[in-house]
Parts: C-alpha cells; sequence; structure tokens
C-alpha cells in the first residue's frame, strides 16, 4: 500500500486555506494546514513533507522564511508561492528562497498540482474526482421541465414545443425524477 502524500498549506486567510485543505484531501493527500510560519513550522516537526503551498505575505514571518526553512528539510519538499500581489521582483525573490513555482491568488488545487506535477517525475498524479453525470432519464425530466417552465404551465403548447402527445407528456410530469 502507498504511503499518503503530505502537502502543507500555509494562508492567513482561513477561508481560502481550508478550500485547498478539503481540495487536496479529496484527492487523497495527508493536509498539513497553517494560519502562519510559526505554526506551520510546529506542525511539521518530525513529518515528512512532499509538498508545501505558502502565501507569500502573511501577518509576522514571511512566507518566504518559511521558503527557506522547508528547503533545509531533507527531502526537500516541491514548494509554490502564493500571493495576490504579485510581481517579477517578488517571483525572483521566491524562486531564489528555493520556491519551484510562484503562482497568484486565487489558485484552485488544479493548478497548484499542476505546478507540483512540473517539478519531476516524483510530482503527484492526483485521480481525477469521478464526474457526475446524470442519467438520461434524469436530463429528459429536467428538459421537460424547463420547456414546461417557459410555456409558463401550459402543457398543450410544451407537448407542441416537444413534439409529444398531450397525454404522454402527463404521464411523464407524473413521475418523479429520477435520482442523478
Amino acid at each position: 500500500m502507498t504511503e499518503a502524500r503530505v502537502v502543507l498549506v500555509v494562508d492567513d486567510d482561513e477561508t481560502y486555506r481550508g478550500t485547498l485543505a478539503r481540495a487536496f484531501e479529496r484527492r487523497g493527500f495527508t493536509v498539513l494546514a497553517a494560519g502562519g510560519v510559526s505554526e506551520a513550522l510546529l506542525q511539521i516537526a518530525g513529518v515528512r513533507v512532499d509538498y508545501a503551498s505558502v502565501d507569500l505575505r502573511m501577518p509576522g514571518a514571511s512566507g518566504l522564511e518559511l521558503v527557506r526553512a522547508l528547503r533545509q528539510l531533507a527531502p526537500s519538499p516541491v514548494i509554490v508561492v502564493l500571493t495576490g500581489y504579485g510581481s517579477i521582483a517578488t517571483a525572483l525573490e521566491a524562486i531564489k528562497a528555493g520556491a519551484a513555482h510562484y503562482l497568484t491568488k486565487p489558485a484552485d488545487v488544479g493548478e497548484l498540482l499542476a505546478a507540483f506535477e512540473a517539478q519531476g517525475p516524483t510530482a503527484p498524479r492526483a485521480p481525477e474526482p469521478p464526474l457526475e453525470v446524470p442519467s438520461l432519464a434524469r436530463v429528459e425530466w429536467e428538459h421537460i421541465n424547463r420547456v414546461l417552465a417557459d410555456c409558463g404551465g401550459n402543457i398543450s403548447k410544451a407537448a407542441r414545443l416537444l413534439g409529444l402527445p398531450r397525454r404522454s407528456l402527463q404521464r411523464k410530469l407524473a413521475k418523479y425524477p429520477v435520482r442523478r
């Protein structure tokens, strides 16, 4: 059995941090989430971190300080720096500090995974979440109800537009919607 990949998500925006953490968890990662550099350093003590998403500007210590600290770990994680204040100077500074990639916020988990993956064969190939395709019966029921609503509830007019006998349309409408 393969060991879960560990990703560190550090961002002072609690909502954004939580969204990224949940998205990584859905893709099979073990997530360590922190609101600042000192909290992150406490969480990674004794833990092997494979990947890290680090916000550049946070209250207190800068994300660059965390990037430098993460570079001292063995093996060193793949680090992506995120910022809402993108500039060439800060991007260069982040790369010099040891970040593998630099993205502007709001970056989603797909962009982060692509940035991780760009760093070599050890990068994650996360499985895509399963595609939820509604059944044909469900699509038909939704279409019929949409046409009926567009006709203001007039069953005769909806039946003409759908090319169905009025009675057939009434039978279809009497059925409950099919589960997705």
